[in-house]
């Protein structure tokens, strides 16, 4: 699996209403933007366009239903992200990692040549 980061995807994704979004995708099964817009504090026309940013980068697809559209969350482009936020999230762990260690080098270097005052 490719874990390479995907700005696209980490765009659409940072988006807390379009998270919400396949929060309640997830957990119905799917939906259209007309059902979405019971759940969520924006236009349903506003619920149209974020469900086409969440289709561009593949997260969801669109199947026709009646006049509208029906939405379901693609789980391995799903799980694609979370791996890439699981690759990024370690490789930030580690980069942390390092500095705490140049962090507690310095410091003992520093305690280790401070003159202690006599008493």
């Amino acid at each position: 699996m490719n874990t390479a980061v995907d700005d696209d995807l980490w765009s659409a994704v940072g988006d807390p209403t379009r998270r919400r979004m396949l929060d309640l995708l997830l957990a119905e099964g799917g939906g259209t933007a007309t059902s979405l817009s019971t759940h969520l504090p924006v236009t349903r026309q506003a619920i149209a366009k974020h469900l086409g940013v969440l289709d561009r980068v593949g997260l969801v697809h669109a199947t026709p239903a009646g006049r509208e559209k029906r939405y379901l969350v693609d789980e391995a482009q799903l799980a694609r992200a979370v791996a890439q936020l699981a690759a990024v999230g370690s490789a930030w762990d580690a980069r942390l990692q390092r500095i705490k260690r140049l962090a507690e080098s310095i410091q003992r270097s520093r305690t280790q040549q401070t003159p202690r005052p006599e008493k």
